[in-house]
């Protein structure tokens, strides 16, 4: 992740981050009169935007994503659910190029062979699924919604832009900022270097922490599994006390994992 750091020191990457985050506010912003769960998520075609932006433009994305859900959260009321929003933005803007550049090395994500689209498919169903997990996990805590509503809408939510709307935005873009020389790996050619072994131990312990995240954050919030070894008062609604023992942890791993990469 130290990508994350060095691209504040690249002008550039700056600017891009910029235009990253002002097209995510731009589309964020007109959808929240069409609410999913009121005051925490809307109908959001503006999630194709980072998933697009990060193939485009690597960290600059990302930190554009965290940037412009922000600006969109002062439209729709502020938070300290919020905080939570700012870094599962920050991941999923972050995941796509990443984990693309681990499973798909020096190949386009527009290429139409059945191997790369089952491999977009992973990547934003990876992206996805850290978003939820710690969207939902952090409301959860703070004992505002379970898990099990936030965190699913949220990836359903992702998912359908990124498979429906994010490819369409690439195919017309795409060739025509590699055509001029505007992709990170272009502005940064250090972030061109090869995947090593760390790297795939990175994404091996990122999905680990992630699915099992998602899995236990599910079981808990919904009462169907509390662990006989948590206080009595745990196994009870909203659940935030065994969110804290049993997902917390596994948050913590998956961001170890994405550290990793």
């Amino acid at each position: 992740m130290h990508e994350l750091r060095l691209m504040w020191r690249n002008t550039r990457m700056v600017v891009l981050c910029a235009i990253s985050a002002a097209l995510y506010a731009a589309v964020l912003v007109p959808f929240k009169v069409v609410p999913l769960i009121p005051g925490v998520t809307e109908l959001r075609p503006a999630n194709a935007i980072p998933i697009v932006c990060s193939f485009l433009f690597g960290p600059a994305a990302a930190w554009g994503s965290a940037i412009g859900n922000m600006i969109g959260d002062f439209f729709g009321g502020v938070g300290p659910g919020d905080i939570f929003g700012f870094l599962a933005n920050l991941m999923y803007g972050f995941i796509p190029y990443k984990v693309w550049s681990i499973v798909a090395r020096g190949q386009s994500p527009v290429s139409r062979s059945p191997m790369n689209l089952a491999k977009y498919v992973a990547v934003c169903l990876a992206a996805s699924v850290l978003c939820a997990d710690l969207v939902g996990w952090g409301d959860n805590l703070l004992g505002f919604r379970p898990f099990s509503i936030l965190g699913n809408v949220i990836i359903f939510n992702n998912m359908i832009s990124a498979l429906f709307l994010s490819p369409l935005i690439l195919f017309g873009v795409y060739p025509r900022v590699r055509a001029g020389r505007m992709l990170y790996i272009d502005v940064m050619p250090e972030l061109n270097a090869r995947a090593g072994l760390r790297s795939y131990a990175g994404l091996a312990i990122l999905l680990a922490g992630e699915l099992g995240a998602w899995a236990v954050g599910n079981l808990v919030s919904t009462g169907y599994w509390i662990p006989a070894f948590l206080p009595a008062s745990f196994a009870e609604p909203p659940y935030a006390g065994s969110i804290a023992v049993l997902v917390s942890p596994l948050i913590a791993i998956a961001l170890v994992g994405t550290w990793m990469l």
